[in-house]
C-alpha cells in the first residue's frame, strides 16, 4: 500500500493509503527518497487562504472566476520538489535516448507521496548529476523560482538590490543576485535568518521590525535607493517597504505568493510618485524579454548545475528531514514556529 500526504481541512493534515497506480504508456514510475516542503504555496493549502479553494481559474481568459473552487479538500500529494529512484519505464521507452533508466536517481514534481507515476516527457534530462547528494535534487523548483527572480530583476555588476525575505527561496536569490555582481541587502523579521543571510553574501543585513528599512537603504546607496528589490516573502507590508526603498524608476519584483486583500500597500504614496517599475515574478514562465533564450526547465538544470559547481550551497539550507509519518509535525513547525526551521524535506 502507497502513501500519500494530504490536507483534510484547513490546518488537518494525514498520511493517507492509496492504492499503487498502474503505469500507463509513455510514464515511469519513481520511487521517492525525498519531498521538500515549500513554506509558501503549500502553506496556503494548509491554511486554507490558496485562491484555488475559492474560486476556478478559467485558462482561457487567465482570469479567476467566481462561484465555485478550483480544488476542494481533501488536497492530496501536494509538493513540487521530489527526488526519487526510478523503479520502472513504460517497455515501448525502454532504451530512449535523454530518458533516466531504471536505477536511476532523479528529480521532479509529483507530489508528497510515496510514489509517482510521470510522463516521461517531464523526466527527460532530470537524472540526478552524479557529484550531487539526493537532497540537492529537492531544491531544483525552489532553486528557478529564486534565479527566475534575479533574471526579472536584471541586474547588473555592481548595483544595489534588496531582497525582502529571507527563507530559503530569499535565501538563494541573495546568493544568486550576489553571483550576478550586486550589491546586497538582505531584509527579514528574524535576526538568525539574517545571519544565514551574511554566509549566502549579504553585504547589509535589515531588521524588518526594528530598522527604518527605505531610509536605511536609501544611506547606503548615496541617497537615490536601491535599483532593484526583490520581495519573495509574499507579506504586503514587505512588498510596500520594497516599493519605498527603490530610486526613482527603480524596479520591484514581486515574486511571493500574496494572499487576500493588499492590506498594508499604498500604492499612491512612493510606487506612485517615485514612478517605480513593479513586475511579477512567477514559476509558469520566464521573464517575457528572455523567452527566446530561457526555460523554466533550463532554470532548473542550471540551478542545479550551479550547486553541482559549488557556486550554490543548498545542504545547510535543510534544517529539518522529517519521517513521512510525521509530516502533520512539520506544517505545525513552520506554520506556528517559522524561526526554528528553513527547508523540512519528508524522507520516504
Amino acid at each position: 500500500m502507497e502513501r500519500v500526504v494530504q490536507f483534510t481541512g484547513p490546518r488537518q493534515v494525514e498520511v493517507a493509503p492509496c492504492e499503487r497506480a498502474g503505469l500507463p504508456p509513455g510514464h515511469l514510475r519513481v520511487r521517492t527518497r525525498y519531498s521538500g516542503i515549500s513554506a509558501g504555496t503549500e502553506l496556503t493549502a494548509y491554511r486554507g487562504t490558496n485562491p484555488y479553494l475559492t474560486r476556478t481559474w478559467d485558462p482561457a481568459s487567465r482570469l479567476f472566476q467566481e462561484g465555485s473552487p478550483g480544488i476542494e479538500y481533501p488536497v492530496a500529494g501536494w509538493g513540487y520538489s521530489e527526488v526519487g529512484e526510478v523503479l520502472e519505464v513504460s517497455p515501448e521507452l525502454a532504451g530512449t535516448e535523454g530518458l533516466p533508466a531504471v536505477g536511476d536517481l532523479v528529480w521532479g514534481i509529483w507530489g508528497h507521496r510515496s510514489e509517482g507515476v510521470v510522463p516521461a516527457e517531464r523526466m527527460a534530462g532530470h537524472t540526478l548529476p552524479a557529484q550531487l547528494e539526493p537532497l540537492a535534487g529537492a531544491f531544483a523548483r525552489v532553486g528557478a523560482i529564486a534565479q527566475n527572480a534575479v533574471l526579472a530583476a536584471d541586474l547588473h555588476v555592481g548595483e544595489d538590490v534588496a531582497v525582502f525575505g529571507q527563507g530559503v527561496i530569499g535565501l538563494l536569490a541573495t546568493r544568486l543576485a550576489r553571483l550576478s555582481g550586486a550589491r546586497v541587502t538582505a531584509v527579514d523579521a528574524l535576526d538568525a535568518r539574517l545571519a544565514k543571510a551574511v554566509e549566502y553574501g549579504a553585504h547589509h543585513t535589515l531588521n524588518a521590525r526594528t530598522d527604518a528599512v527605505a531610509e536605511t537603504v536609501r544611506e547606503l546607496t548615496e541617497g537615490r535607493g536601491a535599483d532593484v528589490a526583490i520581495e519573495i516573502s509574499g507579506a504586503y507590508p514587505a512588498l510596500h517597504e520594497a516599493l519605498r526603498s527603490v530610486a526613482v524608476a527603480g524596479r520591484v519584483v514581486a515574486s511571493g505568493f500574496y494572499q487576500g486583500d493588499g492590506a498594508g500597500l499604498r500604492l499612491g504614496d512612493e510606487f506612485h510618485h517615485n514612478r517605480a517599475q513593479l513586475v511579477c515574478s512567477q514559476i509558469g514562465g520566464v521573464p517575457p524579454q528572455l523567452a527566446g533564450r530561457w526555460t523554466v526547465e533550463r532554470l532548473q538544470r542550471t540551478f542545479l548545475r550551479l550547486v553541482a559547481e559549488g557556486e550554490v550551497d543548498v545542504a545547510s539550507l535543510v534544517s529539518h528531514v522529517v519521517p513521512v509519518a510525521e509530516a502533520a509535525d512539520a506544517y505545525v513547525l513552520l506554520d506556528e514556529r517559522p524561526a526554528d526551521a528553513l527547508q523540512i524535506v519528508l524522507e520516504f
